[in-house]
């Protein structure tokens, strides 16, 4: 039995083939180890040298072998097995799976560059994609050198075929920023697309879109460092949100399409906030007191709007008038305690504007506030905090006036020698006499220049700076005078560029610009904030020349004539309506007159002279006579014409007085009126006639300039049809710098919440380092003004201002948070805690509606509301809504 199974086990044995079988998969294949595998005597089937040859295939392209590669496509027995559209799991050709290999061995990268263009010698396919959806030139634009990149293109791949994302190559490697080192790569692609006519994609315009926010960004970082270095403003000023500013900034908005429920909300609890008598002290010390001032930050306008419909729609009246007036007295202290920080004025201005905007446009409750008298209280309150802006400007303006207008030198005058100076000292100087030019011996045959004319020009040269039309004896241009004074004389003009002082004016004017139109004053307000600056800048010029002795002659006038015309200059640069300029008027009539006075020789050329200045008064004429500086060898009037001026000196002191009693007669009348409470037309046509007469001019001209405010905001109408209210009459020698122009708002309360568009406050911000006289800003002081509403933008408030407010409340004065506030506003008392606040969804179905009637008054409107007077005093001017 064992014997028998010995033999049928040695019999098995020598039945079985131990040769090991060849290797198919080797991990590193070389062409000596593949040769003899396919040799016709190796044994291998057809099915495995196909595999064997696809193994070592991929291989080679996975590890950049350009050797075997080269075996492979050019070894007779190999090439009858290879499939150059083989691919692997995840759907990668032989040439994208080439292509991935880059960056890992650097040192072989041109090897397996060289790789990948066989594989395309060879017919291998460039134009599908893997299961993702990539193509060889995908993988390209991440990882190879930008000639393979080019090498792919050139044969015919796409650089516009998408992923299964929808993105092209390019796309890949900028997304929202380009990828390192693929820079040259990207350029490649690009110039590629746009030779086809592509204009760029969606990633190019995400790209470009961060591009432009970084930049403005930037630049708004250095305008607010430039605004800074000139008018002190605290950081925080400009707030934590650099998106707020990033989308308010830009110029592409349209404006609200708001609806009536805009303005005039539903009457239910969503639209108000409740409040006690009690809490009113710490409400106010919340929202006023110790509010922080950020720029186009409306919480406190809203917070006190809704708690004014809170006590109109759901209350007294008594409320309603407590809560304003003492909201408009608390704001008026807090502007007047800070009077030098331009950043809390600009703020309240703001926020007053917004207010009243609020509250004249709400329906529900505007017709009680007018009966109380609310509106007019909250005009007085804008009318206080824009004369502060005002005197904050005019204190900076008096400090640089001077040394940038008056005294700030493009012509010299050193030279010029005045009849009341004494020259005795003269031949200490260190200069030889210069003899007659008769016996004076010439150099070359040219005689040296003396040093100074015996004799200047006639008067009629200088130029007037007023602009009326000319007549046979109107006086030449300015630029053909200082061309005329260019000529061998003693005034020469020495720099055209402006001086330090000047620089330093006008870069705090366009700071202080730049500064309104980013906190988004009403573009109204602020041309009329600087038609008031302007008038007071030109009656301060006025007044100084005159009452200056230095200043009156005709070489001084000429050098202050053309620093005003930087001032003509920059109100074009800032784009603001050129009719302020009227209020240069006086100053250039003076200025002509002193260029002139000296050469009127006969008594016609002084009437016609007189009939051209119709801004200053026989007074202010006669004074620059009596005190001028007579040049040496200059002409002087006869005494004709002095006698004239002498008569038309006496019969203005006539007028002068008859006016007076007028205007005392007109006070007089007035007050008893007041006094007797009747308003009657009767008691109006019973006074004086030239009282009524110039009552109704003065209403005349109120009209018509309340009309030009409206008129700016027609986009189909030129800005340049505005013009500014006019002063009134001077009666005597000095102009009233002091006297304030009538503040109009717009006629419409919805228009009180526009803002300036910002377009050109990068041009504005390069005044800042350097000033140029000429004008380096935007000429745009033509065509509609520019402007958008921000109805919605305004009124935007949330719970978190509901809950800022229960946050500061005093502790002794809080019992349970929120109860009170939110239990009403259709919360949860038992769910609602102050960590979930902010995810608090109001659901207004549920909430029940206030009556649709407003609550009768019950008692008169407070005497505090009439005749109250605003902190700035009698300063202030009077401001007409209509």
């Amino acid at each position: 039995m064992s014997v028998q199974m010995a033999t049928m086990g040695s019999g098995a044995l020598g039945h079985l083939d131990l040769t090991p079988e060849p290797e198919l998969h080797p991990l590193y294949p070389s062409p000596s180890q593949v040769a003899p595998l396919l040799s016709p005597h190796s044994g291998l089937d057809p099915s495995q040298r196909m595999e064997l040859v696809s193994h070592c295939l991929s291989r080679a392209c996975l590890f950049g072998d350009l050797g075997l590669l080269q075996y492979l496509l050019t070894d007779q027995q190999s090439r009858s097995y290879i499939d150059l559209g083989s691919r692997d799991d995840d759907g990668l050709g032989l040439v994208s799976q080439t292509i991935q290999g880059f960056g890992a061995e650097s040192e072989r990268d041109v090897e397996r560059e060289e790789c990948v263009r066989l594989l395309i010698a060879q017919g291998a396919d460039i134009y599908s994609s893997d299961h993702m959806g990539w193509t060889p030139l995908h993988h390209a634009a991440v990882l190879a050198p930008p000639t393979l990149v080019s090498h792919l293109m050139t044969h015919g791949c796409s650089p516009f075929s998408v992923t299964r994302r929808h993105l092209m190559p390019l796309d890949i490697i900028t997304a929202h920023t380009l990828l390192p080192g693929r820079e040259d790569v990207a350029t490649l692609l690009e110039e590629a697309m746009r030779s086809e006519g592509w204009t760029g994609g969606r990633m190019e315009q995400r790209r470009r879109a961060l591009d432009e926010r970084l930049k403005q960004s930037s630049r708004r970082k250095r305008i607010r460092e430039s605004i800074a270095k000139i008018i002190e403003i605290p950081t925080p000023w400009w707030g934590d949100s650099e998106s707020e500013f990033s989308s308010n900034e830009s110029d592409s908005e349209v404006d609200d399409e708001s609806s009536e429920e805009t303005y005039t909300p539903p009457l239910d609890f969503t639209s108000m906030l409740a409040w006690s008598p009690q809490e009113l002290h710490n409400t106010f010390d919340t929202v006023i007191t110790n509010f922080r001032a950020t720029a186009r930050n409306a919480e406190p306008a809203n917070t006190l709007y809704l708690m004014a419909r809170f006590a109109c729609l759901m209350c007294d009246a008594t409320w309603l008038e407590d809560l304003i007036l003492g909201a408009t007295d608390v704001i008026e202290e807090k502007f007047f305690n800070n009077s030098e920080d331009v950043t809390c004025l600009i703020f309240w201005f703001y926020n007053a504007t917004l207010w009243l905007h609020l509250m004249q446009c709400d329906n529900s409750i505007n017709d009680t506030c007018e009966m109380l008298g609310s509106f007019e209280l909250l005009e007085q309150v804008v009318n206080s905090v824009f004369v502060f802006i005002i005197r904050f400007a005019e204190r900076k303006i008096d400090q640089l006036l001077d040394a940038a207008i008056l005294d700030n030198a493009l012509i010299s005058v050193d030279t010029v020698q005045f009849e009341s100076e004494w020259s005795f000292l003269r031949p200490f100087s260190g200069k030889k006499k210069v003899p007659h030019a008769s016996n004076t011996p010439t150099r070359n045959g040219i005689p040296p220049s003396p040093p100074f004319l015996p004799t200047r020009p006639p008067s009629p040269a200088m130029q007037p700076i007023s602009t009326t039309p000319a007549t046979p004896k109107a006086l030449s241009s300015l630029r053909q005078t200082l061309s005329r004074a260019r000529t061998p004389n003693n005034m020469t003009i020495v720099d055209s560029s402006p001086s330090s002082s000047s620089q330093e004016l006008f870069s705090f004017l366009t700071a202080l610009h730049i500064l309104l139109t980013l906190s988004d004053i009403n573009p109204v307000l602020i041309t009329q904030f600087w038609s008031q600056v302007m008038y007071w800048t030109s009656s301060e010029i006025f007044n100084r020349v005159l009452t200056r002795k230095k200043f009156l002659c005709r070489s001084r006038a000429i050098q202050v004539g053309m620093n005003m015309t930087m001032l003509e200059d920059w109100i074009d640069d800032m784009g603001l309506p050129r009719g302020m300029k009227a209020h240069f008027s006086p100053v250039k009539d003076l200025l002509t007159w002193l260029q002139r006075l000296s050469s009127i020789t006969d008594f016609s050329d002084l009437v016609a002279t007189i009939q051209t200045m119709r801004s200053i008064n026989p007074l202010q004429m006669r004074r620059a006579v009596r005190d001028y500086k007579y040049e040496v060898n200059e002409g002087r009037m006869n005494d004709e014409c002095v006698q004239y001026l002498t008569q038309l000196q006496k019969d203005w002191e006539r007028h002068r007085v008859k006016i007076g009693v007028e205007a005392l007669r007109k006070e007089i009348s007035e007050r008893e009126r007041e006094r007797e409470h009747d308003f009657d037309d009767s008691s109006v046509i019973s006074g004086n006639p030239a009282t009524v007469t110039a009552s109704s001019i003065s209403t005349t001209e109120t009209s018509a300039s309340a009309h030009n405010v409206d008129l700016l905001f027609d986009r189909t109408l030129d800005k340049t049809i505005w013009e500014p209210p006019k002063a009134p009459q001077v009666l005597g020698e000095l102009l009233d710098s002091r006297h304030m122009l009538p503040l109009f708002l717009p006629s419409d309360p919805r228009r009180l919440s526009a803002s300036p568009i910002k377009t050109h406050v990068p041009e504005y911000a390069r005044r800042l380092t350097g000033f140029d006289a000429h004008g380096a800003g935007p000429t745009n002081s033509q065509g509609p003004m520019e402007w958008k509403c921000q109805s919605c933008r305004v009124r935007g408030i949330s719970t978190k201002t509901l809950r800022w407010m229960d946050g500061l409340a005093p502790s002794s004065s809080r019992r349970k948070p929120l109860e009170v506030h939110y239990a009403d506003y259709g919360g949860d008392e038992s769910s609602s805690t102050p960590s979930d606040i902010e995810d608090l969804r109001i659901d207004t179905t549920n909430i029940p509606r206030a009556s649709s009637q407003s609550t009768p008054l019950t008692r008169k409107p407070s005497a505090r509301s009439r005749g109250r007077l605003s902190l700035g005093g009698d300063q202030l001017s009077p401001l007409v809504a209509l």
